[in-house]
């Protein structure tokens, strides 16, 4: 499933795409991505209304609009579920199989494609409420983040992924931040002293922005091709696969640790899978 990296470099790719333009024509394919609101809801709502911004809050994207046929000003939520994708695509270009939703942009279509339905376009924005603070941001403090640790009894990878807590952090960049603050994914989360709450919450930001950071170098093509393991938006496939090259025990089973060599292992938590050198990672 797509992590806070990934929605931010898609984010980041369709904003200055998306601004200004005007949808002249919504499509809808599959209603079940637009619950709780309904197609008929969802076409009054956006005929007409142009966008003026997006924003990324946690693995969401928020899409804002004015105008239309209320004149009134919009917010449309996106989640890309595990297979979704986003991109613009020239009108003469044959729709995918599995697009769900097409915005009608004039020249360009703005397509949402998921293949499995599981993802979200819908002018419900509750789901953003419930979050916790933005783990690259000011409000995303060690004090807070260790209050929030202290009621759990939780194993700590488990806990990292209770989106109340901390925004964004999924199953990738959970056990990746949990190796560089040398810590057992199988430790509760309650028991973290605060020396290991300080370098898991470094590890947290410094995993996510340096994922970020080379998300942004990929030249991506959002409109063509099969989605690989770090874009699942779709990405050109001659770039470098950066994604491979910087996980340090993510799906690495039986690989040896880049630090200590010691063969990297496997668990399940919560139905998740979770990878880490039981070396490195004792505290």
């Amino acid at each position: 499933m797509p992590e806070l990296p990934e929605v931010e470099v898609l984010v980041r790719h369709l904003r200055p795409s998306l601004r200004g333009k005007t949808i002249r024509g919504v499509n809808v394919r599959r209603a079940k991505v637009l619950k709780p609101t309904s197609p008929r809801q969802f076409q009054q709502a956006l005929l007409g209304a142009t966008f003026t911004g997006l924003l990324r809050r946690g693995k969401y994207l928020l899409f804002q609009l004015e105008g239309g046929t209320t004149g009134k000003r919009v917010k449309l939520l996106g989640h890309l579920g595990m297979t979704g994708r986003m991109f613009l695509a020239r009108k003469r270009e044959r729709l995918p199989v599995h697009a769900a939703v097409v915005f009608d942009l004039g020249k360009e279509n703005f397509i949402y494609e998921d293949p499995r339905y599981f993802g979200r376009l819908t002018l419900d924005v509750s789901a953003v409420e419930k979050l916790g603070p933005e783990p690259l941001g000011g409000d995303f403090q060690p004090a807070a983040f260790a209050r929030a640790l202290k009621r759990s009894r939780q194993p700590i990878k488990v806990k990292l992924l209770d989106q109340t807590v901390v925004a964004g952090v999924g199953n990738i960049y959970a056990s990746e931040a949990l190796f560089r603050a040398r810590l057992s994914p199988k430790r509760a989360a309650n028991r973290l002293n605060p020396e290991q709450i300080q370098r898991l919450w470094r590890g947290i930001r410094e995993v996510l922005a340096g994922a970020i950071r080379r998300g942004s170098t990929v030249p991506l093509n959002f409109g063509g091709g099969k989605s690989d393991g770090l874009f699942y938006f779709g990405r050109s496939p001659e770039a470098p696969d950066f994604y491979e090259e910087e996980l340090r025990v993510y799906d690495r089973e039986g690989w040896p640790c880049r630090k200590c060599g010691h063969p990297i292992r496997h668990l399940t938590q919560a139905a998740r899978s979770t990878y880490y050198c039981p070396q490195c990672q004792r505290g």
